[in-house]
């Protein structure tokens, strides 16, 4: 079963940031993420665009350099992804970066284990719908 780990905006800017508070704890996951990458685990952490850009998270900027290493993958906002995250905005009147988290779950709910690093966890109870998904309170 594929593993899939997704970033939330504050985990974004806790690992762009050393002085942010939560800085450690954030690494802390990582560290258990590329520890079960090692053991051949199939795993990938994800953050959509959208929680990038409410974050702040610019690849091109010099401050991005820790973050940058960590190899996050994007999951963009188009097609089915901004029909989804639409509907949620609509339904829920949330974010469009939490929406996004949300139709990036539904995509990828069936057949993995999804993994969510997150500030808030009730917002990932709204946008998770049916999926069954791990909440990690950073």
């Amino acid at each position: 079963m594929k593993r899939v780990v997704l970033l939330d905006n504050e985990a974004v800017q806790a690992l762009m940031a050393l002085d942010h508070p939560r800085h450690r704890r954030a690494l802390a996951f990582l560290e258990v993420v590329a520890g079960r990458r090692k053991k051949a685990v199939p795993l990938e952490v994800v953050v959509p665009t959208a929680v990038r850009v409410e974050s702040g998270w610019d690849r091109r900027e010099p401050r991005s350099a820790l973050i940058n290493r960590l190899r996050i993958r994007d999951a963009e906002l188009g097609g089915s992804a901004a029909d989804e995250a639409a509907t949620l905005v609509e339904t829920y009147g949330m974010s469009v970066a939490d929406a996004h988290l949300g139709a990036v779950i539904a995509d990828r709910h069936e057949g993995a284990a999804i993994t969510v690093i997150t500030s808030g966890p009730g917002e990932v109870a709204a946008v998770a719908g049916s999926a069954a998904v791990i909440v990690v309170r950073l």
